[in-house]
């Protein structure tokens, strides 16, 4: 399975959009404070994911969320509560 996942900030609030084979590790792997492009606001805490069987289509979904345009907005609306904490 691929997983293409939306991570919090608790430092600031940002939102970090990826994808990966495990979700554990990679999460293990953002909170260490090691990976270069989310060091800066860690710690992170996973507020959704989406889990698919072929990896060209997890990249394609995250590819599609990284431009913040319609599919990203659609998704941030869909889980308000999420993203707020509650």
């Amino acid at each position: 399975m691929y997983y293409v996942y939306i991570i919090k900030s608790s430092k600031n609030g940002k939102l970090y959009i990826g994808y990966t084979a495990n979700l554990k590790e990679r999460m293990i792997k953002h909170n260490s404070a090691t990976e270069k492009s989310t060091k800066a606001y860690a710690p992170w805490k996973l507020v959704y994911y989406e889990a698919y069987k072929s990896e060209s289509d997890a990249r394609k979904r995250e590819l599609r969320l990284k431009d913040f345009g319609k599919a990203y907005g659609q998704l941030k609306r869909r889980m308000t509560d999420s993203l707020s904490g509650t």
